[in-house]
């Protein structure tokens, strides 16, 4: 008790403590030795959460492809990629395929075409046996396309030849499959037309006036001939060839002994049959067989004519065949030798008695009356409408000139005289 008293009143009080230095409450971190940096030890599995945070790139699979994906994800591009290089291989190996046929028929006719015509080919100079390729122009990767001109009794020639698509197999498997399918369309085939436009004794119109062409002229009646309607043709194609062509639609057809049993001649007359049908052409079919399609010799257009412009006589051979698969041409260069020299045949033979011609030009004139009879009902069809248009314009005028009590009477007016006119039609039929 004594103590507590001492403690309240202040007695006993205890010695001074020190004054506190400045910077004393951190005197701890002042006696502290300065840190030195402990070095990075990387570790295999776990990280160091105790020690410094690590500088080197951290392992992760975003680095590493081959461990994110696989192959087997990419199956659906890699059909696509190789449906894409098939198709680009099988295009590049069908072209390729065509311009060899196209080569083999060329190098086949080029002795033939160079030594029967003055030019070939679509150039402006004359080209050598030895110059095949230059015979044919590549118009597209299925047709190919020749010229030829200055020969005797020949204005000039045209060539086509007509090729499988074999670039595009989307194409051509569907056609072929169309084609057997159904008869109308046409099976996919390798197939060489030709057209051969004759002087017919117009050298004056066509040749232009050089130096030497009078010589010509003087002998302009020597390649003229009668006009008609003649072919040789394949039966298979004579179907088609009668659907699609109107000259040939205009002949009658008739087997012959000298043709094989697969051949036809299609003709306007016994006569003309018994001049063109040479044993020459005979032996050239034959030797040719089934690949050969027709030989027609034709002053009619292909389509039928609608105008007497188009009803105009044209005379032009026309030669088709299809192309062997091995190109060994032995076969089918006798043809197109004959087919080649056919308009000195026909300068000299195609020359028929009168009556043999006005039976000829009996079915040209027939086919003329019925265009001029169509040509005639279209130009009284426009009158009428120009009539009926005439009238109309004048009724509107009048009608229109009137006021509205006036133009009520000329209706009811009108609307009476139509209903007399159609009493009196009921009458008559009656």
């Amino acid at each position: 008790m004594a103590d507590f008293l001492k403690n309240v009143l202040g007695g006993n009080k205890p010695a001074d403590t020190p004054a506190a230095k400045p910077g004393s409450d951190f005197a701890d971190f002042a006696e502290a030795p300065a840190p030195t940096p402990l070095p990075f030890q990387t570790t295999a599995s776990t990280p160091n959460f105790g020690g410094p945070v690590p500088t080197a790139r951290p392992y992760t699979k975003w680095y590493n492809v081959h461990e994110r994906h696989s192959l087997s994800e990419f199956r659906t591009e890699g059909i696509i990629l190789s449906i894409i290089g098939v198709v680009c291989l099988l295009h590049l190996f069908g072209a390729r395929l065509n311009r060899a046929k196209t080569r083999a028929w060329a190098k086949a006719h080029a002795s033939l075409l160079t030594s029967e015509f003055a030019l070939v080919g679509l150039g402006r100079s004359q080209i050598s046996e030895d110059e095949p390729e230059k015979i044919l122009k590549e118009k597209s990767l299925f047709e190919f396309a020749g010229y030829a001109t200055g020969r005797q009794n020949v204005a000039f020639m045209d060539i086509k030849l007509s090729l499988m698509k074999r670039f595009n197999p989307l194409v051509l498997l569907p056609e072929y499959l169309i084609g057997f399918l159904f008869e109308s369309y046409p099976v996919p085939e390798d197939s060489l037309g030709a057209t051969i436009y004759p002087f017919d004794g117009k050298e004056a119109q066509i040749v232009p006036p050089l130096p030497g062409a009078a010589e010509v002229r003087s002998k302009d009646s020597k390649s003229a001939f009668d006009g008609f309607v003649w072919a040789v043709v394949n039966k298979d194609k004579m179907k088609e060839l009668r659907d699609e062509r109107y000259d040939v639609s205009i002949t009658s057809t008739k087997d012959h002994a000298k043709l094989p049993i697969w051949a036809t001649v299609m003709s306007e007359s016994a006569e003309i049959t018994q001049a063109l049908l040479t044993d020459e052409l005979v032996d050239a079919v034959k030797k040719a067989g089934d690949l050969f399609d027709y030989l027609i010799v034709s002053d009619q257009p292909v389509e039928k004519p609608k105008t007497l412009e188009e009803a105009v006589p044209r005379k032009r051979i026309f030669i088709r065949y299809r192309l062997p698969s091995s190109n060994n041409y032995e076969d089918l260069v006798p043809l197109f030798s004959y087919f080649v020299r056919l308009p000195d045949h026909l300068a000299t033979a195609a020359h028929f008695r009168p009556e043999v011609l006005r039976k000829v030009k009996s079915v040209r004139d027939e086919n003329i009356k019925q265009i001029q009879k169509l040509a005639d009902e279209e130009k009284a069809e426009e009158r009428a409408l120009e009539r009926d248009r005439l009238r109309k314009a004048k009724r509107d005028a009048e009608l229109n000139a009137l006021d509205a009590k006036a133009q009520k009477k000329y209706l009811e007016k009108e609307r009476e005289k139509e209903i007399r006119k159609a009493a009196k039609k009921q009458t008559v039929r009656a």
